[in-house]
């Protein structure tokens, strides 16, 4: 192995990485089961992992493979999609996600003509069956789902890679950099005809990982782009706000469990002070929105739940958000957002564009990830624009 080049023991240890993925492809797949028991697969769907699919492939055409893990990711691809969509009417398209949570929004914002599949999971069996039966032309990985088995297995299938918005978080560059799996990173970027970084830190850890550097081109943070998506039913949306218009709105966004805690604690202060304030919640996670309404309830606090669509009566102070896919419109109901998932270590933040579109002033804590190069960006340009906090000292401003 010393006398080796990082390519030859790249493969190396890809060949163990397959092995282990080939090996544990059982266990893998009884821990789907158990997620869909969860509610965290697709009831119907939940096959489609396994690289089952469940809509046929186009009989002609070249085929584009967009992949993104998430909501955010996905969010951040539907711009570039509508562009190769616009430019190529001739190219088929296939969007996947591995979160129910992102189909649930994605697929009713996507064009009309784009394929949306479930991503199946990376082992042999599963990626071979997904690459064999769709034949992508060309891949589009959103921001860091470097998965082995699918990059070399569309590199052997001579299908072109390209990496949008890439990024590594500071623990997956410390772990992609030790000595044993270094050669199988810098096997997995040389696949790749395209590297597009979401910052220049980010391009300089692909190029210390050994990028090929003609691959690494800057284009900025695709998450700056907001693409204008106009909602089928907003009149809920312009009931609420019509409620709001008298009262002082201050909203609290992307939610972890624990940050509730400091959002209520700084709401008990504020509303001594202003007894007419709102605090609008919106937790990263649905249910959890609804375990801090059940928690509240208890302590005998009027809540209004955004399922339900209930009025804000007199004497409900707090709003809590349990739905997806409203956020960017919700923003326009506040002058003021703190975005969550930033006040506790081991929190990487969340977008925090969309707030500061739609006019908002930006609280948000100190653990804000691979965000930190845009809030940054936006505080060269006006350093009020985004206020960080620590979790203490943003309850007891107050």
């Amino acid at each position: 192995m010393a006398m080796m080049g990082p390519m030859a023991k790249g493969e190396i240890v890809y060949k163990i990485y397959r092995a282990l993925t080939y090996g544990l492809s059982p266990l893998l797949h009884l821990h789907l089961h158990w997620r869909k028991l969860r509610g965290l697969e697709h009831p119907i769907r939940w096959r489609e992992r396994l690289g089952r699919p469940s809509l046929r492939r186009p009989s002609s055409g070249p085929l584009l493979w967009f992949h993104a893990v998430s909501l955010g990711e996905g969010m951040a691809a539907i711009p570039v999609i509508k562009f190769c969509s616009q430019r190529r009417p001739d190219v088929h398209i296939l969007m996947t996600t591995t979160t129910v949570s992102a189909f649930e929004v994605l697929k009713d914002r996507l064009p009309a003509n784009v394929i949306y599949q479930f991503a199946p999971i990376d082992t042999p069996a599963a990626m071979d069956a997904f690459l064999g039966y769709w034949k992508p032309n060309w891949i589009v990985i959103m921001e860091s789902e470097l998965w082995p088995n699918l990059i070399i297995g569309a590199s052997k299938c001579g299908i072109g890679l390209a990496l949008l918005n890439a990024r590594l978080s500071a623990k997956s560059f410390r772990h992609w950099s030790r000595p044993v799996l270094f050669p199988l990173m810098s096997l997995l970027l040389s696949k790749f005809s395209l590297i597009a970084p979401l910052s220049s830190v980010q391009a300089i850890h692909f190029q210390l990982l050994q990028a090929p550097p003609f691959s690494i081109k800057f284009s900025g943070d695709l998450k700056y782009v907001v693409d204008e998506y106009e909602q089928k039913d907003t009149r809920h949306i312009e009931y609420l706000q019509k409620q709001l218009s008298q009262k002082q709105v201050w909203m609290a966004a992307s939610i972890h469990r624990g940050e509730e805690e400091i959002i209520l604690g700084v709401h008990n202060i504020l509303v001594q002070t202003h007894p007419d304030i709102v605090t609008i919640i919106v937790p990263r996670h649905p249910q959890h929105g609804q375990e801090i309404a059940e928690e509240l309830q208890k302590g005998g606090q009027n809540v209004a739940l955004r399922s339900q669509h209930k009025e804000l009566i007199p004497g409900t102070s707090i709003y809590l958000v349990d739905t997806l896919g409203e956020l960017r419109q919700l923003y326009k109901l506040t002058p003021i957002a703190v975005i969550g998932g930033s006040f506790f270590p081991g929190l990487a933040g969340h977008n925090i564009s969309e707030a500061a579109a739609a006019g908002c002033a930006v609280l948000t804590g100190h653990h804000v990830g691979h965000f930190s190069h845009m809030v940054r960006e936006m505080q060269q340009y006006n350093s009020l624009s985004v206020i960080q906090k620590r979790a203490f000292k943003f309850w007891t401003s107050f």
